[in-house]
């Protein structure tokens, strides 16, 4: 019986050994390895040389046909200066026109004494807006006769009724004004960079000899990462605003959506800087798309 009891012991060790060598613990390398694979698939870095390679075309306005379509755009109207003591009336007919494939924003001298304010213009706002992507508007500015325009195509954060300009970010794609002529400029604001206290980003004065004769394409790569702007090819960058080491909602608050605005302004504290002419109205800026493009 001794002899059976220890066998029957030094059996069941033996089985129970053999057993949970079979149980093998998760390899903890492997798991890491393989979820950084598919995290790498799912999160493209927006420094890889390739990155823009996979952007795809999510929404446009070709500005074909003759009326501007009300799904993607609203009016911000009224004469109150703008915060930069503009001189135009903005309103919501008048001043723009679809036809022959673009869209046609024009400042007038005001001659209807029924009509507030000594000059008129438009400002359009889109309906639609985007986190991210390649934003892309193909323009001609207003045929340069003298001073005083001030064309913009530029964006805005959407949190802007709460949070309040500055903070809610602006990037501007396109800014002109007509006493600088044969130039552009690309800037951002944000409460911690912003032309009220001299402190805005921008790319100063950037030399293009047709902007007033050619269509030309302005547009931004805007990722989680950076802000880069560029005209006619993404390769063509004019300046680029990094993402701040340590950053906050006061000096990054592009990480959020905006909504797009086009306009020509009069006059103002820079676009009226020497003076306006009312000999160069109508001023006229055409656009001839507007495309944004997002990775996938």
């Amino acid at each position: 019986m001794e002899k059976s009891s220890l066998y029957s012991v030094l059996l069941t060790i033996f089985l129970f050994g053999c057993s949970s060598s079979n149980i093998k613990e998760p390899d903890s390398t492997q798991f890491v390895e393989s979820d950084s694979e598919e995290i790498e698939q799912i999160v493209k870095d927006p420094n890889a040389s390739d990155y823009w390679d996979n952007a795809v075309l999510v929404w446009s306005d070709e500005f074909d046909g003759t009326t501007l379509s009300n799904e993607n755009w609203s009016f911000e109207t009224g004469n109150n200066g703008w915060g930069n003591n503009e001189l135009q009336n903005y309103r919501p007919e008048g001043n723009t026109e679809v036809s022959d494939g673009t869209l046609k924003i024009t400042a007038k001298i005001n001659t209807d004494n029924t009509i507030e304010g000594e000059y008129t213009s438009a400002r359009l706002n889109s309906k639609k807006s985007f986190k991210f992507g390649r934003m892309e508007i193909r323009a001609k500015l207003p045929e340069h006769k003298g001073n005083g325009t001030w064309p913009a195509l530029w964006m805005l954060g959407s949190n802007i009724q709460t949070a309040g300009w500055p903070l809610c970010g602006e990037i501007d794609m396109m800014e002109y004004v007509s006493f600088k002529p044969n130039k552009t400029h690309f800037t951002i604001h944000s409460k911690a960079n912003n032309h009220t206290n001299g402190t805005e980003a921008t790319s100063g004065a950037v030399e293009l000899e047709t902007i007033e004769e050619e269509f030309h394409n302005f547009g931004i790569l805007w990722s989680s990462e950076y802000i880069k702007f560029y005209v006619d090819d993404i390769e063509n960058i004019q300046f680029i605003f990094k993402r701040p080491a340590n950053s906050t909602v006061d000096n990054w608050p592009f990480s959020n959506h905006f909504y797009f605005l086009m306009n020509i302004a009069v006059g103002g504290n820079w676009g009226g800087l020497e003076g306006v002419d009312p000999l160069i109205f109508p001023a006229t800026m055409e656009v001839d798309y507007i495309r944004v493009y997002q990775v996938n």
